[in-house]
């Protein structure tokens, strides 16, 4: 008895290490549409979004004593959470140990920028600091975009006009759904996001109306055509809506449940043709 049951334990163990090492496989290719909203209130930010294989994040900003603090309001707030120690200097020692998820297969890995407050004075620190990590920051020179792993959108309280000027430019800008036929060119506004429920009316329960699934898909056509990404916030944490904007191509799906759209997204890239 005392043996079949060291047996059935080991056996059992073997079916686990197995799993794992599948399950580890299946998780090589990060999952591009994964974005992790306001990461940085996460237990570990931007460890447990890389850990969910998430190739998006995003980081609320507020200018303190000239430097760059990571939260949403100024009660959230300590200065040992800067966005160099959270975010700029982990990104850079994570693609020096993942050099093969540095290229050309794979997409840059975003880093949202939400600037909450007085948008030129936190842009004239924050474009300093990004010039320090020039070989982790995919740039645009003289209207030439060189590629590297990381790229950086700047939301929020946008100073626009501060960030086109730049050159070379380490960021770009996160357009709005009133944008989706602006002229600027997409190295500089590469991305679209908006509120989700100041659009659609469908709140992930039930079935979506043909009239809103037909309007989501046209946004995504015409962000696509001019070689945007498009993203919503304020989407509810529903698998109902998450397959809707998996359809419809929708590029950054916004969440807080990591694990929750992690498990939601293995499998509907593992059917996709």
């Amino acid at each position: 008895m005392f043996r079949l049951k060291f047996f059935s334990v080991l056996l059992l163990a073997l079916v686990c290490c197995n799993s794992n090492g599948l399950a580890q496989s299946l998780h090589q290719t990060p999952l591009f549409q994964a974005h992790a909203h306001n990461d940085y209130r996460q237990k570990r930010p931007l460890q447990d979004a890389l850990d969910n294989d998430f190739w998006s994040v995003e980081a609320d900003i507020i200018l303190v004593d000239g430097e760059l603090l990571v939260g949403h309001s100024r009660d959230e707030l300590s200065m040992d959470r800067t966005l160099r120690k959270l975010y700029l200097n982990p990104l850079k020692n994570y693609f020096l140990d993942n050099k093969q998820k540095s290229n050309e297969k794979f997409p840059p890995f975003t880093l949202l920028i939400d600037i909450k407050t007085d948008g030129e004075a936190v842009y004239q620190v924050l474009r300093n600091q990004l010039r320090e990590y020039e070989e982790l920051l995919t740039s645009c020179q003289d209207g030439k975009t060189v590629r590297h792993p990381v790229q950086v959108v700047i939301s929020g309280d946008r100073p626009i006009e501060m960030i086109e000027a730049d050159n070379p430019r380490y960021a770009g800008i996160d357009g709005r759904l009133s944008d989706l036929d602006s002229d600027k060119p997409s190295q500089l506004m590469p991305l679209i996001s908006d509120r989700w429920t100041s659009h659609f009316q469908y709140r992930g329960k039930g079935k979506m109306t043909e009239a809103e699934r037909k309007k989501l898909r046209e946004i995504v056509r015409q962000a696509h055509a001019a070689g945007r990404r498009i993203r919503f916030w304020a989407t509810p944490e529903s698998e109902e809506l998450w397959k809707e904007l998996v359809d419809a191509r929708v590029d950054h799906i916004n969440t807080d449940q990591l694990e929750k759209l992690h498990h939601f997204l293995i499998p509907q890239i593992q059917d996709s043709p």
